[in-house]
């Protein structure tokens, strides 16, 4: 009896100290999974090397490309989340506050329209504009928040931030029909992204082997037409891994389920 109360005496120190009842935080957890991500993406120099890499190769390719100009006017289709514009404060954000994703977190993140341009991504929209080719940015923003990312293209210099050169979300993720759209105007000589369904619509639909095929499929393309820039945090790659999960706690599990060990 005497350990009983003790332990009773013990705990209530504890709570008095905290000024708050110890409790199970659901939500502690869930984007835990994000911190190393997130911290290679903001602290890392190789991160910034990958994305300078990333946009020589494209300037590179691009000094190429406009020798062979056709009819239409030349373009490259750019993404800009984590392609143009850094977002790792959102997910910094969702860490420090221990929350899963949510669209009004997001708003809340893009209405700011404080995102820093990624490095090089600015720089090469200046090369761009300088041997006469457009960028034409294709996004899954919803097409509410053009306004506000205007503001932040701009405010960070990027060349042809205007609304004729801005394609949002509608109805579907899928980027093939913008694309298309596009193609109607422009001979679209590169795409720039983070996720693969930025370049091709055979990637739209993820399984979880079928895209590894594809990509040896079309692997003449990487780093020609098709320039990936790094993006750990999120994205289609983890669909086949979380497909069916309900919750932040089932997604977790099934992340950590995936990973090979010895």
């Amino acid at each position: 009896m005497k350990k009983t109360l003790s332990f009773v005496a013990i705990l209530g120190a504890l709570l008095l100290i905290s000024g708050k009842p110890v409790q199970k935080n659901e939500d502690s957890r869930m984007s835990d999974y994000l911190i190393q991500a997130t911290l290679w993406y903001q602290s890392s120099p190789e991160m910034q090397a990958l994305y300078i890499q990333g946009f020589n190769t494209a300037k590179h390719n691009l000094s190429l490309f406009i020798k062979d100009k056709k009819d239409k006017p030349q373009a490259v289709v750019v993404d800009i989340d984590e392609t143009m514009l850094d977002n790792s404060p959102f997910e910094g954000r969702l860490i420090k506050t221990g929350k899963s994703f949510k669209p009004e977190i997001w708003k809340e993140w893009s209405d700011l329209a404080k995102a820093k341009a990624l490095p090089g991504a600015v720089d090469f929209t200046k090369y761009a504009k300088s041997v006469g080719v457009t960028v034409i940015y294709i996004s899954n923003r919803d097409t509410s928040e053009i306004q506000k990312t205007l503001a932040n293209l701009n405010s960070n210099g990027f060349e042809f931030a205007s609304k004729e050169n801005l394609f949002f979300k509608t109805s579907e993720s899928s980027k093939d029909a913008r694309r298309k759209l596009v193609g109607e105007s422009y001979d679209i000589v590169m795409l720039i992204g983070d996720n693969l369904s930025d370049f091709n619509t055979v990637f739209d639909k993820r399984d979880g082997s079928s895209e590894f095929e594809k990509v040896q499929e079309l692997k003449n393309q990487f780093g020609y037409r098709y320039i990936v820039l790094p993006n750990p945090t999120y994205g289609d790659w983890e669909k086949p891994i979380t497909k069916g999960c309900k919750t932040d706690e089932e997604k977790n599990t099934a992340r950590k389920n995936r990973i090979v060990g010895f």
